[in-house]
C-alpha cells in the first residue's frame, strides 16, 4: 500500500502532480479542500462542525481538520494506498497526522517534496492571471510557508522518507521523476 504526502509551497505543482500520481498509482487522492468537502457534503459530525466555521469565513481548527483527516484515512477507498495533498500544514498538524499513522498502521510514508526557487514560483503565479495572485500576496504565502510548513520536512527526516524533486519544468517530466522513486 502506497502512503503518501505530497509538500512544497505554493505554486510548485502540488494539485496537479498529486492528481497524476494518484491516477497512474490507483490511489485515493485527499486534498484538504476535498475532504472538507466531502465532510461537509456527507453531514459528518465534524463535516458539520467544520461547515459553520466555514460559512462565517474562518478556517477550520487543527482539532476538527485532523478528525476529518483521521476518518478519511480510515476509509476503505484506501485499499490500495493514498496521497495526502495540502496536509499537514502546521507542526501540530504533523505531530497529530504521525499519531494517526501510528494507529492506523501506516509505517511505510514517504513524503514527496516539490522544490521551487521563489522567483520561479512568483513568475509562474502570476501568469496564472488570479486576482488573488499579486506579487505581495504570493510573497506573503511564500513566507507564512517558510514559517509554519517548511519546518515539518526537518521534523519528518528520520520518520519517513523524503524524496525531493524539482517541481519546475514540463508536467510529464515532473511526474515520471516522482514516479521513478515510487514504482
Amino acid at each position: 500500500m502506497k502512503q503518501l504526502i505530497i509538500f512544497g509551497p505554493p505554486g510548485v505543482g502540488k494539485g496537479t502532480q498529486a492528481e497524476l500520481i494518484a491516477e497512474k498509482l490507483n490511489i485515493a487522492h485527499f486534498s484538504t479542500g476535498q475532504i472538507l468537502r466531502d465532510a461537509v457534503s456527507n453531514k459528518t459530525d465534524l463535516g458539520n462542525k467544520a461547515k459553520v466555521i466555514m460559512d462565517s469565513g474562518a478556517l477550520v481548527p487543527d482539532d476538527i481538520m485532523i478528525g476529518i483527516v483521521k476518518d478519511a484515512l480510515s476509509s476503505p477507498d484506501i485499499k490500495t494506498g493514498f496521497l495526502l495533498d495540502g496536509f499537514p500544514r502546521t507542526l501540530k498538524q504533523a505531530e497529530s497526522l504521525e499519531t494517526i499513522f501510528d494507529e492506523l498502521q501506516f509505517n511505510n510514508v514517504i513524503v514527496i517534496s516539490l522544490v521551487a526557487d521563489d522567483d520561479e514560483i512568483v513568475k509562474r503565479l502570476l501568469l496564472r492571471g488570479r486576482s488573488d495572485d499579486t506579487e505581495e500576496t504570493i510573497k506573503f504565502r511564500l513566507k507564512i510557508y517558510k514559517e509554519q510548513t517548511s519546518p515539518i520536512l526537518a521534523h519528518y527526516d528520520g520518520n519517513y522518507t523524503i524524496i525531493e524533486i524539482n517541481g519546475i519544468g514540463d508536467i510529464e517530466e515532473i511526474n515520471s521523476n516522482i514516479l521513478k522513486h515510487l514504482i
